[in-house]
């Protein structure tokens, strides 16, 4: 039975990382066919030889490492000002009750709404401030889409702790504030790295708020340059395979670092 039990284990890894790598497998052997065969062969893997043009093509017609550097100052930016304000709000909604009840699921209500219903009213608002077509307006605006995921996430990881580590500081003298800073956010490290790492992957992904607000190579940022390769024969599937898979790898690479805190912070809420 533990043979079977370990087998079906396995095989279950097994489809489950073939699911996660097929799509990426998909994307390299079609950033290294022709035009011609991306078009019209259905095979998985490329059958007229490798194809590097489109590599090259990608970086030379697209401004590429701009982009990336976009999205990353962003993406940076905003999980900063998503942390400043989720961290002492998630505190206060569950060591406080601030709210009461009906905050907390307000908060998450309001993730729901498909942003294009406040497409305008943030165009209009972000131009009368002049932060249309800035770095700044953009992380402003993806600091605010991502509060409520974060808000949400680290009051999970709030209400784990302990309270009587938070009531013993407090007897030695520390406030509210050195009670957040001394000793809830040493504690909820994982959680605030697993945290900042999805706000960053939403910030990084986001092309709603960038096509609107953005127009400049200074502030568009990744999403908003792959939609740029469109040639005389239409979308360019090579070059945009390549490209996409550069944009892929910043952010494995931050979620292969950090793994252990990513998984750790992720696991911790739902179950203690």
């Amino acid at each position: 039975m533990r043979t079977v039990m370990h087998l079906l284990r396995w095989v279950t890894v097994g489809l489950l990382l073939a699911f996660t790598l097929i799509p990426l497998i998909f994307m390299l052997t079609t950033s290294l066919k022709s035009p011609i065969e991306i078009r019209v062969s259905g095979s998985l893997l490329p059958s007229e030889g490798i194809f590097l043009v489109n590599w090259e093509r990608a970086f030379r017609n697209v401004p590429l490492p701009r982009y990336l550097w976009n999205s990353l100052f962003v993406g940076i930016m905003s999980t900063t000002m998503t942390l400043l304000v989720a961290v002492p709000a998630s505190y206060a909604i569950v060591r406080f009750r601030a709210g009461g009840r009906l905050l907390p699921s307000w908060i998450l209500g309001t993730y729901v709404a498909p942003p294009i219903v406040i497409s305008v009213p943030v165009f209009m608002l972000m131009r009368s401030v002049g932060l249309v077509d800035q770095p700044l307006g953009l992380a402003l605006l993806h600091m605010v889409a991502n509060l409520p995921v974060a808000t949400w996430m680290l009051m999970d990881f709030v209400r784990s702790l302990p309270l009587e580590v938070e009531e013993a500081a407090q007897m030695d003298g520390a406030s509210h504030w050195g009670v957040l800073l001394r000793i809830v956010i040493p504690l909820i490290l994982p959680g605030l790295v697993a945290t900042a790492i999805i706000c960053l992957i939403l910030s990084w992904n986001e092309f709603l708020f960038a096509l609107i607000l953005t127009y400049s190579l200074r502030s568009q940022t990744f999403p908003i340059g792959i939609s740029e390769f469109q040639g005389e024969h239409g979308l360019q599937f090579g070059e945009i395979s390549a490209a996409a898979l550069t944009g892929i790898v910043p952010v494995y690479v931050l979620a292969m670092f950090f793994q252990r805190y990513l998984i750790h912070g992720l696991t911790r809420g739902s179950v203690k």
